[in-house]
């Protein structure tokens, strides 16, 4: 007799959205490799893209990421010459994070990656932004913005 309280797999919502996660990061696998460049490292550059001169804090609030987890992501962009990591004058407990010429660069070859996997993904605009919005509602329940 089958136990009706075991959870199964096919019920849950938890799994399809973990293989989404990990299909369409994977999908940007092979444009990253190009630029020589990890998906969490994209996350981080795309963020000083917006707006140069963060603090590391402020970067993690916008990753939800803390900075045990930043920080050697930030050192390793640092060695590729992407950005620099500069203490604050006023409070040297403050590290600001400033994109490097290399990093200014990797923008142009970057810009082309949104729009390469739109088209491997073969939605229609609509269903990519229904399906972007509808992820945001649950992540705006979930952490309560």
């Amino acid at each position: 007799m089958e136990d009706q309280n075991v959870p199964k797999l096919g019920n849950q919502l938890c799994f399809p959205l973990y293989l989404v996660a990990k299909e369409i990061t994977g999908l940007y696998r092979p444009f990253l490799d190009e630029i020589g460049i990890t998906y969490s490292q994209y996350l981080v550059m795309m963020v000083l893209w917006e707006q140069d001169g963060l603090t590391v804090n402020q970067i993690g609030e916008k990753l939800y990421l803390d900075s045990g987890t930043l920080t050697p992501l930030l050192k390793r962009l640092e060695t590729k010459k992407m950005l620099q990591r500069r203490r604050k004058k006023e409070d040297e407990r403050v590290v600001e994070i400033f994109l490097d010429r290399a990093g200014f660069d990797l923008k142009v070859q970057a810009s082309e990656i949104p729009e390469k996997i739109k088209s491997r993904l073969d939605l229609s605009p609509e269903d990519l932004l229904e399906m972007k919005n509808t992820v945001n509602n649950i992540l705006s329940k979930i952490i309560r913005k």
